[in-house]
């Protein structure tokens, strides 16, 4: 299959460049280039093969992509989260799948374990993950229970030394290749508690999920515990109850929110150099009303958009930002995203549907990440209960 020459140009329509220090755009000048270089031309092959490219994940950790906000001390970067948007923002502009990979081993994997793990759990695990020798993923979602994961049916029950595990997981990113998992299960008191399990404990599987449309390049499995015995130093000592995961789900929603404008710029960018060039009427559609206006409305949204997760990121790094704030980030640029992907579609028109370009390889990508880690529905509830006080969600 024919690589595409990766072109991508930043559109920065307020300046906010001004506000970032020259550290920061190294950080995203160091990603993008990673991306034009190595995942471009790769990943439209991949996608179309429904494939995983596991030779990333070195990569990825080579560059400080997992855990940059982890401390140095652990194998982390020590960087912070305007730093690790933009490395997010970089790496869904390439694809939603590598994104997602980065997020979990970051936000699910790692932050659960340096901020409710132990000081041994922290060194054994943390350094690994950082480095990418090891790839984790993070269980919450099962069968029945998505939106509502207090609702969860996932067991431990005491063992003597151990604890045994029984239940299921479902739509896990990373699962098939995880080294780790970092799980959510209630104990016999109906408890919520995390605890790490490792691949090659008897009666753990990781069974893949197939004939996907969308994250076509991302590995998606179940995780299934049948009478799994973990020992009781790998439950995670500082985690006892549901704000536990919804904790680290906040951290994954900051990098969704500016990993998905990642993929709007992308498709921005393809569809404002694409209306300069293709000619109909014997002039360019770039001239056109309708072009314009669908180009004006994407560059409107994308700005607002990144003023947005820049205020989240500068409340993040001073300890402000709410669950709530996040939530509202997540759940815009997720609609900015895929209303742009959308509307860069139409502009290509049919060539808009091809592997040549990325645009709808975006779009079907867009589907999932609307999706995940909070529906678009459900985080609109979660802004209405905290602006109300009234919960909408029983």
């Amino acid at each position: 299959m024919a690589t595409r020459t990766d072109q991508f140009t930043s559109p920065d329509y307020l300046l906010l460049d001004d506000l970032l220090t020259d550290e920061q755009k190294l950080i995203r000048e160091s990603v993008r280039t990673y991306v034009k270089k190595e995942i471009s031309p790769i990943i439209e092959d991949y996608a179309q093969r429904s494939d995983f490219p596991q030779h990333i994940v070195k990569q990825l950790g080579d560059l400080g992509c997992f855990g940059p906000t982890i401390p140095v001390a652990y194998g982390g970067g020590g960087l912070d989260y305007i730093s690790y948007g933009l490395m997010m923002q970089e790496l869904e502009r390439g694809d939603s799948g590598v994104r997602s990979t980065a997020s979990v081993q970051g936000s699910l994997v790692m932050f659960p374990i340096y901020e409710y793990g132990s000081e041994a759990q922290r060194q054994k695990y943390l350094p690994k993950l950082a480095s990418g020798e090891w790839l984790g993923c993070f269980g919450l979602t099962e069968p029945e229970h998505g939106s509502d994961p207090a609702g969860m049916n996932t067991r431990i029950t005491e063992a003597g030394e151990y604890v045994i595990l029984n239940g299921s997981k479902m739509w896990i990113s990373n699962a098939p290749y995880a080294r780790i998992a970092v799980v959510w299960a209630k104990d016999e008191q109906g408890e919520i508690r995390g605890l790490i399990v490792e691949r090659g404990m008897e009666g753990f599987s990781t069974p893949a999920t197939h004939n996907k449309w969308s994250l076509r390049a991302s590995a998606t499995g179940e995780l299934v515990f049948d009478h799994v015995k973990v020992p009781k130093e790998n439950l995670l000592p500082k985690a006892k109850g549901l704000k536990y995961p919804l904790g680290c789900l906040t951290k994954a929603r900051f990098g969704i929110a500016w990993g998905s404008i990642g993929a709007a710029m992308d498709c921005y960018d393809i569809a404002l150099r694409y209306s300069k060039e293709r000619t109909q009427f014997d002039r360019t559609i770039g001239g056109f009303q309708l072009q314009q206006k669908k180009l004006a409305e994407m560059i409107t949204e994308i700005t607002k958009a990144q003023w947005l997760n820049w205020r989240v990121a500068v409340l993040m790094n001073e300890g402000k930002a709410t669950p709530q704030q996040v939530s509202m980030a997540k759940r815009n640029s997720c609609e900015v995203a895929t209303q742009i992907c959308r509307d860069a579609r139409q502009i290509l028109g049919a060539m808009g549907i091809t592997g040549e370009y990325p645009v709808m390889r975006h779009m079907m990508n867009m589907e999932s990440v609307i999706t995940y880690e909070g529906t678009h529905d459900i985080h609109l509830l979660i802004t209405g209960m905290d602006i109300t006080g009234f919960n909408a969600f029983k």
